[in-house]
C-alpha cells in the first residue's frame, strides 16, 4: 500500500475569479481544496482545514531537506511546538516523534510518523492522536542559489474536537504566516 500524497496537478487556474484548485490523493481518497489567491488554502470541507504556503530561502535544497527531515527541529521553527522528541527509528521513513504543541491555548500530544522522505525534494509526516489526524507535506526545489519550499498542512478532527474545525480553519492563515516567518528565518541562518 502506497503511503504517498501526490498533488494531482500543479496549481491550475479553475475560474476567472483567480481561484486555484488542487486535488490531493491520500491512500486512494481524493480531497479538493480551494487556494485563496494562490497563497493560502481555505478548505472546501470545513472538517478538514488545510493551509499551504510557498516561500524562498537562501539555503540550498539538500541543507533544507536535512534540517526539515529531522522533525525534532520543529521546536526551532514551529511557534506552537513546545517539545518534539524522536521516539523510535533512525530518522528515516517510519521514524516516530512525540510532539507536544499548544494551539489556541490548549496543549496536546501528537505522534508524528515520517511516511515519505525523498531527498532533497519531499517530506511527508502524518500526525495522530485520539481526536486529530494530520498530514504535513514539505516540498523543496532549487531556486537560484537557494530553495523554494512549499509547506502544506491538512488537519481532520474526530470526537468533540470536530467542533473546533471551523475555528481552526479561521485561525490557520495567521498561524501559517507566523510559521513561515519562523521557518524562513531559521532556514536562512543554516550553513550552506
Amino acid at each position: 500500500m502506497s503511503r504517498r500524497v501526490r498533488s494531482a496537478s500543479a496549481w491550475n487556474m479553475a475560474s476567472a475569479r483567480s481561484s486555484c484548485w488542487s486535488a490531493v490523493s491520500v491512500t486512494g481518497q481524493t480531497y479538493n481544496h480551494m487556494v485563496v489567491g494562490c497563497q493560502g488554502v481555505a478548505s472546501v470541507d470545513r472538517m478538514r482545514p488545510t493551509v499551504s504556503r510557498t516561500f524562498t530561502t537562501t539555503t540550498p535544497p539538500e541543507a533544507v531537506f536535512d534540517y526539515l527531515a529531522d522533525f525534532t527541529n520543529a521546536e526551532e521553527w514551529d511557534p506552537g511546538t513546545v517539545s518534539c522528541e524522536r521516539v523510535s527509528g533512525d530518522g528515516g521513513v517510519g521514524t516516530t516523534y512525540r510532539n507536544v504543541s499548544t494551539f489556541l491555548g490548549r496543549e496536546s500530544e501528537i505522534t508524528y510518523t515520517a511516511v515519505e522522505l525523498e531527498r532533497p525534494t519531499r517530506i511527508h509526516l502524518t500526525g495522530h492522536n485520539e481526536q486529530f489526524d494530520g498530514h504535513d507535506v514539505l516540498g523543496v526545489r532549487a531556486h537560484g542559489t537557494g530553495s523554494e519550499v512549499t509547506y502544506t498542512a491538512e488537519f481532520s478532527f474526530s470526537g468533540t474536537a470536530r467542533f473546533a474545525a471551523p475555528v481552526v480553519a479561521a485561525y490557520l492563515p495567521f498561524l501559517a504566516r507566523k510559521t513561515v516567518d519562523e521557518l524562513k528565518a531559521r532556514l536562512d541562518r543554516l550553513p550552506a
